[in-house]
C-alpha cells in the first residue's frame, strides 16, 4: 500500500511539474475590450509603454486594501515614473451598478493613472484573477513577469524593487 501511496505522489508530483513547465513564461495581457471612465471601448491589447514597465491593478470601490495601496503608490507615482518609466494601469472590476463611483473617487484622490472599467469582468477572467487587489507587472515586452494577490502596508516598496528589475531587464523574484 506504500508503494501505491508514493508511486501516485511521485505521478502527482511529476504532473505539476510538467504543468508549470508547460505554463508560457512570457504570457502577454489578453486582448479583451475595457471601458475608459468616459464609456469609450478600448482593447487591453493596445496597453503599451514604449518599452518601459507597466504595472496593471485589479481593484475595486469595496476594496479597503485596493484602494489604500493605489494611494500609497499615487504619493510617489511621479519618482516612480522618473526612475524607471513605469506606467500604472489601474482595472476597476466593479459593475455597471458601482462603476459610476469610480470616476469621481479617482479624480478626488488625483490619481495621474490610466483608469479602465472591466464592468463585465472579461479581463478579470481572462487573467485568472480570483480576488483583488491583484497586480500584475509586465515588462518592456508587454510580458507578464510578476504578479501579487494582497496589500499590506508597504507593500508599495516591494513593487517598486520589482519594477526597479524589470527596468533593467532583470527578471523580478
Amino acid at each position: 500500500m506504500k508503494k501505491i501511496s508514493t508511486l501516485t505522489l511521485l505521478v502527482v508530483f511529476a504532473f505539476t511539474a510538467v504543468a508549470f513547465r508547460i505554463q508560457d513564461p512570457a504570457q502577454k495581457l489578453p486582448a479583451v475590450d475595457v471601458k475608459t471612465l468616459d464609456g469609450k471601448t478600448v482593447n487591453s491589447s493596445t496597453f503599451a509603454n514604449d518599452g518601459k514597465p507597466m504595472i496593471i491593478s485589479f481593484w475595486a470601490m469595496w476594496c479597503a486594501p485596493c484602494k489604500k495601496e493605489l494611494n500609497a503608490i499615487a504619493d510617489v507615482y511621479a519618482d516612480w515614473q522618473a526612475e524607471t518609466g513605469v506606467k500604472l494601469i489601474a482595472i476597476s472590476i466593479d459593475d455597471a451598478r458601482n462603476s459610476p463611483k469610480v470616476k469621481p473617487y479617482t479624480e478626488s484622490m488625483s490619481w495621474e493613472y490610466e483608469v479602465y472599467l472591466d464592468e463585465n469582468q472579461d479581463l478579470k477572467r481572462a487573467l485568472n484573477v480570483n480576488m483583488v487587489p491583484h497586480t500584475f507587472v509586465l515588462n518592456g515586452k508587454g510580458e507578464i513577469v510578476y504578479q501579487s494577490t494582497a496589500y499590506v502596508e508597504g507593500g508599495e516598496k516591494h513593487l517598486l524593487e520589482v519594477v526597479r528589475k524589470v527596468a533593467k531587464g532583470e527578471k523580478p523574484e
